[in-house]
Formats: structure tokens, sequence, C-alpha cells
């Protein structure tokens, strides 16, 4: 199980050539990459995406790549020969036709000029550059799951006791619930004898009238599905697999069973643990979003 934030940073070196690839991943719904690469490499993103694709299942992730030469610059000075000579030429002519006019031009004044002196970009290996590139990528999204999963585990450990808050909570409501007919049953029949006074009360339609109650406000149901989806959600958890989906699904789940707890709750302490459970499953919600 991992999370879906983390870094990653690898360096691959070749004959001269050192290249650096840098990851950085946050929470997302889906996979989304984002490349702020040399202009060099814009060709090869396809490696890139190819690689992330496979290793990782969801996050934003950012890419970040260093590109240098260690040994001669990647880089040549270009002389246009004819140019430089034609200057030569015209600033002798210059000074025969102006001699009174100080005569300073050097080579210096040569160098300075764009036309006659320019760099060009050597041309790449590009078939090294593309393996260089996907070894480094390949090695940065290794160690960014590394982080990852050592983020993940810790999500696992406090998950599960979140969790065992929830069933905790749960097994408090198991022992309220009976007393929500009983208490609206004494409730019903003080109200009743308050207002007929010495007049006989008829059991029989008191007892129906709590029992209709009892049904309507019965939450066996809601609460045998929630201790399913504990169990069900334990199970997830020690899946090594991307489980992020399917915690944020069952977490709604939890979240609904105990919505209608609430709803057909009339008995305050009943009321307060599952008030104090919806709080505990919405904490969980929150670590679930950091899941991959």
């Amino acid at each position: 199980m991992k999370s879906m934030t983390g870094y990653g940073k690898a360096t691959v070196a070749r004959d001269g050539r050192e290249l650096t690839v840098e990851l950085k991943s946050v929470n997302h719904r889906f996979l989304d990459i984002s490349t702020k690469i040399p202009r060099a490499f814009i060709a090869h993103e396809d490696i890139i995406r190819n690689i992330l694709s496979r290793l990782l299942s969801r996050g934003h992730v950012d890419v970040f790549i260093n590109y240098a030469l260690s040994g001669d610059s990647d880089k040549v000075v270009s002389l246009d020969m004819a140019l430089a000579r034609g200057y030569v030429q015209a600033a002798h002519r210059l000074s025969e036709e102006f001699p009174e006019l100080h005569h300073d031009f050097n080579v210096n004044a040569l160098m300075r000029s764009n036309e006659v002196v320019s760099l060009e970009q050597t041309e790449e290996n590009e078939q090294v550059l593309r393996e260089m590139l996907g070894e480094a990528v390949e090695q940065a999204a290794t160690k960014l799951n590394e982080m990852r999963e050592t983020e993940g585990n810790a999500l696992r450990r406090d998950l599960l006791g979140k969790i065992d808050n929830v069933e905790r909570l749960l097994n408090k409501v198991k022992t309220y619930a009976p007393r929500v007919a009983e208490q609206y049953r004494d409730k019903l029949r003080a109200r009743i004898e308050e207002a007929l006074g010495d007049v006989q009360l008829d059991e029989s339609k008191l007892a129906n009238e709590v029992c209709f109650f009892a049904d309507k406000s019965c939450i066996d149901e809601e609460i045998t599905r929630l201790s399913s989806h504990i169990a069900h959600a334990r199970e997830i958890l020690a899946e090594e697999s991307p489980v992020g989906r399917k915690l944020d699904f069952l977490v709604q789940e939890f979240n609904r069973e105990t919505n209608t707890i609430c709803s057909k709750s009339s008995y305050l302490e009943l009321t307060d643990v599952a008030l104090e459970m919806k709080n505990e499953i919405e904490k969980i919600r929150e670590q679930v979003q950091n899941l991959e």
C-alpha cells in the first residue's frame, strides 16, 4: 500500500554526459504527469510517461530534468571567415579613404560580431539520450515508490487505529439500541398518564404504539452493515495493491449507515456516540485521500 506523496531522484552519467531526474508527487484523483524538461528532451517525453504510467497508478507527478556535459562543452564556436575577410578589407579601404580617422579595428572587434562568431549546439546522439533518460526515470520512480510505500505503511497503521475506534463506538451503539424503544415507552406512558389523569391506560394500544415506533427506529440492519464494512476495510488494508479508490467508496458507505443511525435515533446517548463515530469516519476519509 502506498501514499501518493513522495520524492525520488536519480542521476545517470555516461560518456561525459550527466542526466538528473527528480520526481515529486502529491495527491490527485488520477495519474497526472507534468514535465519541466529541457527542449532537447521534449521529443523523448513518451519515455517519461510510459515508465511512470507503468510504475504509478495515481497522483500528480512533477518531473524535473537537468542535463549537462561533465567534459567538453556541448557548444562549438563557428566562424564565418568570408564575412570576417570582407570586414577586414572594408576596414582597410576606409582607413585609406579617411587617413585622418583613428584606426582601432582589430581582432577583438571581429570577435564581437555575432555574424562572424556564433555558437552552435553539437549534434547529440539521440539513442544515448533516450537510454539515459529511461534509466534515470526508472531509478527515480523506484525511489519515489519506496518513499510512497513507507508513508503508505504509516497511513495503514493510522487507519487501522481509527477503524478500531469506529468499531469501539459501534459496540456502544449496540448497547444503546435496545434502550431506544424502552425510553420511548416510558416517556409515552408518562405523557398519557399526565393527560388522562385517573382514566385507565389501555396497555394494548400502548404496546402497539411502542412496537410501531420500535420498528421505525430499528437500526439492526445499519449496525450489521457497518460491522461488515469494518471487516471489509481491514481486508482492503491488508492488500499491497493500490487501494485508495476502494477505500474511498467504502468510507462513503460508512457515512451512509452512520447518518441513518443518527436520523433514526431519539436517544440522546446513542446520538452522541453516532456523532462521535461520524467524526472518526471523517478523519478516515481525509486520510484515504492520501492513498494511491
